[in-house]
């Protein structure tokens, strides 16, 4: 391994602040982006009870309705294959009520 001179050595690294939104960050679309934290928020809350249940991924699966590859799908944060409204279909079945809050965006200065 190559070794660093001392005023790269000393050099404090580069930082940009971030949007709050990691995927925003990474240059999606803002509506995109949104999505995409929307399904991940829902499936970690559906993980979380399944954990909680301590189910096993076929007791998972009978219970939620899906085929056990899907709740393998959904522990593993394959947010692609689900939609925000299966997601709240699938915490309707675990008696869960899904609330959303709507705000004005941020102006931006």
């Amino acid at each position: 391994m190559p070794r660093l001179k001392k005023a790269e050595r000393d050099s404090k690294p580069a930082f940009e602040q971030g949007s709050g939104n990691v995927f925003i960050d990474l240059g999606f679309p803002e509506h995109e982006a949104a999505n995409m934290v929307a399904r991940l928020k829902l499936m970690m809350q559906i993980e979380s009870i399944i954990k909680k249940e301590g189910w096993t991924r076929q007791e998972a699966a009978d219970v939620l309705g899906i085929r056990q590859s899907q709740v393998s799908e959904l522990l593993t944060s394959r947010s692609e294959k689900f939609t925000v409204d299966m997601l709240m279909e699938l915490l309707d079945r675990l008696g869960r009520r899904v609330e959303l809050t709507v705000k004005a965006k941020s102006k931006v200065a």
